[in-house]
């Protein structure tokens, strides 16, 4: 796959590195050079310096032969105007931060894949790890993160219907419960002590 990265922050960096790992073709475009120039000391990609909103900069970093393009920068005005460029040059993957949550429907108007505000995502999901010792993370997957949780003895869970738990953001998808095989739950399956 041939990419484009528009922003070299933490964001950009960490996407540089994924795509690296995965084979791809990077070209990568920051207003700052010494951004480029430290991802072109670690990374075999192309490098633009300028402002992504300027087609003769992306037409450089190969806007003509992307199959995706994400804009991580801290501006959203410029991460919208590069995708609405990228759209009309039928990029067919164009994925986009969205720093401040009143200006996501103007990306999803011009047909961005997005995830919103990635600092806030980040804070909500350390401050529910933090009030969930025994909580494990066992994969992150597009869209979610699956988890492996214990139901102590106990908890207000233990000998309730799944149904009947004021579930809200997650889907109980399987359990483990000792000298079972694994249990794909409905509604009517009852929490006990230790399961997981």
């Amino acid at each position: 796959m041939y990419i484009i990265i528009v922003g070299l922050g933490g964001i950009g960096r960490t996407l540089v590195s994924i795509a690296a790992e995965h084979g791809d073709s990077i070209a990568v475009v920051d207003v700052k050079e010494e951004r480029c120039n430290e991802i072109l000391e670690h990374y075999d990609v192309m490098a633009v310096v300028g402002n992504a909103t300027d087609r003769s900069i992306l037409e450089d970093a190969g806007i003509d032969r992307a199959d995706a393009i994400v804009t991580a920068t801290a501006d959203d005005a410029v991460n919208l105007m590069t995708c609405w460029l990228a759209k009309r040059y039928n990029v067919a993957n164009v994925v986009s931060i969205v720093n401040q949550l009143g200006h996501s429907d103007l990306f999803k108007e011009v047909g961005v894949k997005i995830t919103e505000n990635p600092d806030e995502l980040v804070a909500n999901r350390l401050y529910y790890w933090s009030g969930s010792p025994d909580m494990q993370q066992v994969a992150t997957i597009p869209g979610g993160t699956i988890f492996e949780m214990t139901v102590e003895e106990g908890a207000p869970s233990v000998d309730k219907e799944i149904r009947q738990l004021r579930v809200k953001d997650f889907v109980i998808i399987a359990i483990n419960r000792e000298g079972k095989e694994l249990i794909i739950p409905n509604g009517l399956i009852k929490l006990q002590a230790n399961d997981k």
